[in-house]
C-alpha cells in the first residue's frame, strides 16, 4: 500500500489532546505521521523566518480547522487529565490515595452485598420451604 493511500482517508484536524496554541502542530505531525517536537520546531524558525505570514496562516488554521479529541471520550475527562498533569507530586499521590480508598469502599460494600446474597441463599436452603420444593419438583 503507498502512503499516499493511506493518507487519502485522513482528513486534517486541530489536535485538542496535546495543544499548546490551538493544536495546529499536533494535528500537522498527526496528519503528516512526523514527530511533535519536529513540527513544533519547524513552526518556531517559521515565526523567525516570515513572522507575518506565519502567524496569518497559524490563526486562520487555528479558526477555521476543527478542532478533535481522540484520546479522552468527553471533554470533562479531558480536563480532569489536564489538572491531573498540573498536580504536583503531593497533590498526585493524594489522588491516588483517596481513589485507592474508594476503590477499597467500593469492593467491600460489594462483598457486604454478596454476603447479605449467600446468607438468604444459605437461609432459604436450610429451610423447610427448600425441601417442600424440591419435593415437589421431583414429581
Amino acid at each position: 500500500m503507498t502512503a499516499y493511500a493511506t493518507m487519502s482517508h485522513r482528513r486534517f484536524a486541530r489536535d485538542a489532546d496535546r495543544a499548546c496554541l490551538g493544536g495546529v502542530c499536533a494535528g500537522f505531525a498527526n496528519y503528516f505521521g512526523v514527530n511533535l517536537r519536529v513540527t513544533r520546531i519547524l513552526v518556531v524558525i517559521a515565526f523567525f523566518v516570515a513572522m507575518p505570514i506565519t502567524v496569518l496562516v497559524y490563526v486562520a488554521i487555528v479558526l477555521l480547522v476543527p478542532a478533535e479529541s481522540r484520546t479522552y471520550a468527553t471533554r470533562a475527562d479531558r480536563e480532569f487529565r489536564r489538572k491531573k498533569r498540573r498536580m504536583s507530586r503531593r497533590e498526585r499521590k493524594l489522588a491516588a490515595e483517596e481513589a485507592t480508598e474508594r476503590a477499597a469502599e467500593v469492593v467491600n460494600q460489594r462483598c457486604q452485598s454478596l454476603d447479605k446474597r449467600l446468607a438468604r441463599i444459605e437461609k432459604y436452603v436450610t429451610s423447610s420451604r427448600y425441601n417442600l420444593d424440591r419435593e415437589i419438583r421431583n414429581l
